[in-house]
């Protein structure tokens, strides 16, 4: 199956859904909105991690995490990223590439109200990408926390919140028979999306 500008239409962040939808219909397909998001961490390393999609619109993609953790410093040093999916079913991966901007307290805390009990605790118990003594050390640390917060609200961690990625640069790439594959890519400009084709 091949793919033309005209599949994609004039607005990329509408392509970006209409494919994020056909990648969650389509069958045997675990973890659909798993995406990987790619850094520059505060040495200059590059940095790459799978993190699930939250949610999306026209202002970009949003992702939660500790942000003490690896990803959090290093998009405290550089705020920009790329995210790449990959739908292997569908002979798809789509790039998407900007600047990243912290989001809010209450958006941050709606989303971790929606998050799984277990989930909201195990937030609060994890020093995340932090070294520790053992399995028994971070199981202790977790019934600590159970205790804690036993019969009450745990509240948003102090160190946890969300971010959205504000996208400037969006790829499509269709696989092709013999590795001629189709690219298209979007780049955002004062007048708005420019599209083009790259080779393969």
């Amino acid at each position: 199956m091949g793919l033309d500008l005209g599949d994609l239409g004039a607005d990329p962040i509408a392509a970006f859904g209409r494919w994020l939808d056909e990648a969650v219909r389509s069958s045997g397909r675990p973890n659909p909105t798993a995406m990987t998001l790619c850094t520059l961490g505060p040495d200059g390393w590059p940095q790459g991690r799978v993190v699930l999609l939250k949610s999306f619109d026209a202002r970009g993609l949003r992702f939660f995490t500790n942000k003490h953790s690896e990803k959090g410093r290093a998009l405290a040093a550089h705020p920009r990223a790329e995210a790449v999916f990959h739908w292997d079913s569908l002979g798809r991966q789509l790039r998407v590439r900007g600047d990243v901007e912290d989001l809010g307290s209450d958006e941050a805390l709606a989303y971790f109200r929606s998050r799984p009990r277990g989930s909201q605790l195990a937030a609060w118990a994890s020093d995340q990408s932090e070294a520790v003594a053992s399995r028994e050390a971070m199981d202790a640390r977790l019934a600590a926390v159970e205790e804690r917060f036993k019969g009450q609200d745990a509240g948003l961690p102090p160190n946890w919140g969300g971010y959205c990625l504000r996208p400037w640069r969006i790829e499509f790439w269709q696989e092709g028979a013999f590795r001629f594959h189709d690219r298209i890519v979007f780049e955002k400009s004062a007048g708005g999306w420019e599209a083009r084709r790259l080779f393969p």
